[in-house]
């Protein structure tokens, strides 16, 4: 097997934590696939470091190599000596922000009585985060806040999203640079990974970037909706659906990572059959 580079979204692309079902020898064919000398594994999502740790040992999953973690503002190299913040990383999307720290952006912003910083574990030096009242105008308050960096010639990547367990509206002040696809070709390139031995995986909205970009990406069969409809139109030869059937799985989450890397990589799904 050739080297490859396995980047994957954790929340329902490999952890099995959506609404469909997970095929049940999924997880281990992926710990199989992981353990081998010849693959590298990059889990990417938006936790942050603590919970990354939290649901590899609740789930089960392979320990990684990479970790890119809290939406692409931080990258962690993971060897027998613990988790390494790549500080490289932080010096590349620092220009964004004009070096400022994540404090000073919050002194930027502390005028706007609708935003309410996030717990301290949720922050880091390049990631602002805060609870939003859902009845607050989500948009109107964004292109404030939009206004108020340029102003001061900060260069930003503001993410929305909904907390629907806790019914509270999430609000995250990135570098613009500091997103998964940013990260993904940052690790390409410093690994030394072209596109035609690397994969990503993902499922929602927030991958969009990856996958629809010219790095080689598998949608999972338990995706959203919306985002299978954009996949669909989005007619690139790098974006595979996972169907389901690849030894009979359903295609849902590590199934799905499984079948599209199969897809991608001819050798490598020689190999799993060798050890189905």
């Amino acid at each position: 097997m050739k080297p490859l580079l396995i980047c994957t979204d954790l929340d329902r692309t490999l952890i099995p934590n959506g609404t469909q079902p997970e095929s049940p020898n999924a997880r281990e064919l992926f710990r199989r696939l992981a353990g081998s000398k010849e693959v590298t594994i990059a889990y990417v999502s938006g936790r942050h470091r603590t919970l990354i740790e939290r649901a590899i040992a609740e789930f089960g999953l392979p320990q990684p190599d990479f970790a890119i973690a809290d939406v692409g503002s931080t990258i962690y190299r993971i060897d027998p000596d613990g988790w390494q913040q790549w500080e490289q990383w932080d010096a590349q999307i620092a220009p964004d922000w004009r070096g400022l720290t994540h404090d000073d952006l919050h002194g930027l912003l502390r005028n706007f009585p609708a935003l309410r910083l996030q717990e301290p574990e949720k922050q880091n030096c390049h990631k602002l985060s805060y609870h939003v009242s859902l009845e607050t105008d989500a948009q109107g308050l964004i292109e404030e806040i939009e206004a108020r960096l340029r102003q001061a010639g900060i260069k930003a990547n503001l993410i929305w999203s909904i907390d629907e367990a806790a019914w509270m509206g999430l609000l995250d002040v990135l570098p613009a640079s500091a997103n998964k696809l940013h990260a993904i070709r940052f690790l390409m390139q410093q690994q030394g990974f072209q596109h035609e031995n690397t994969v990503f995986a993902g499922d929602s909205g927030n991958d969009l970037d990856v996958l629809l970009s010219d790095v080689q990406a598998v949608l999972v069969a338990n995706a959203d909706a919306e985002v299978k409809k954009l996949a669909a139109k989005a007619h690139k030869d790098t974006l595979y659906l996972a169907q389901g059937g690849y030894f009979g799985m359903n295609g849902n989450y590590s199934a799905g990572i499984l079948e599209g890397v199969a897809h991608y990589r001819p050798e490598v799904d020689a190999w799993l059959r060798e050890r189905y």
